[in-house]
């Protein structure tokens, strides 16, 4: 399965703003395949102060880009017949609606793409708790350290491994580590492999299917992080 893990930023929220950039990375089987979008978007209007807190875009920095138009077709293309995975999807995806909706013969996302939307996801596996991306960072140990500033790229990013990490898949830490024949971090590969029939196998009792099997992932993913992971060298951000 093709999935297209997403992540805009925009002018503002609310009536009337625009999208700015776009972020996307390529999963195909569940794998990071290299392959990317990544666009800045002049919106013919200003960026609202709050908004250019959060990602640092300016005014000036987006003068000279391409409006949406410009690029539309280029990012349909990226996008088409995908799952999109997207942290808080009816904001990004109103969005780009919006956006394709001012242009002719545009199709809405949703008759294109399929749509998966994390945090709805993370809602109902960690219930009570906070999810925004960064506390999904910190509570499966990816290490974000480097994310100052949201922007589209890195956020997708960033959530390809919170995905993949939530649903048991593979994915790639970024974990800083001391070693006296290197100089500074590099990558530490953790591959995180569920048996699927031991978790459909598994005996339930009062719980569902559904919460036996994410149970059982998330017992088998601190395991092998356990195993794989120097703790002694990891400090918190």
């Amino acid at each position: 399965m093709r999935q297209v893990v997403l992540d805009t930023e925009t002018t503002g929220i609310g009536d009337g703003h625009r999208i700015i950039e776009i972020g996307c990375v390529e999963l195909v089987g569940r794998k990071l395949t290299g392959r990317h979008y990544h666009q800045y978007i002049n919106p013919q209007r200003e960026v609202d102060p709050e908004a250019m807190e959060v990602h640092g875009i300016t005014d000036e920095f987006l003068a000279d880009k391409p409006v949406f138009a410009q690029v539309a077709n280029e990012f349909l293309d990226f996008i088409n017949g995908a799952e999109l995975v997207i942290h808080n999807a009816p904001f990004d995806v109103g969005f780009m609606d919006m956006e394709f909706a001012k242009l002719s013969n545009f199709p809405k996302t949703a008759e294109v793409c399929g749509v998966l939307d994390t945090l709805t996801l993370a809602r109902k596996m960690y219930p009570g708790q906070r999810n925004s991306l960064d506390a999904l960072c910190r509570r499966l140990g990816i290490d974000n350290s480097h994310r100052e500033l949201h922007g589209a790229l890195l956020d997708s990013e960033i959530l390809a491994d919170v995905y993949l990490l939530m649903t048991g898949g593979q994915t790639a830490l970024s974990l800083a580590s001391e070693d006296a024949s290197t100089e500074g971090s590099h990558e530490l590969s953790v591959k995180v492999l569920v048996d699927q029939s031991q978790v459909a196998n598994l005996p339930s009792w009062g719980v569902t299917d559904d919460e036996a099997r994410q149970h059982q992932e998330y017992l088998e993913l601190l395991a092998t992080k356990a195993e794989k992971v120097n703790w002694s060298a990891h400090t918190e951000s």
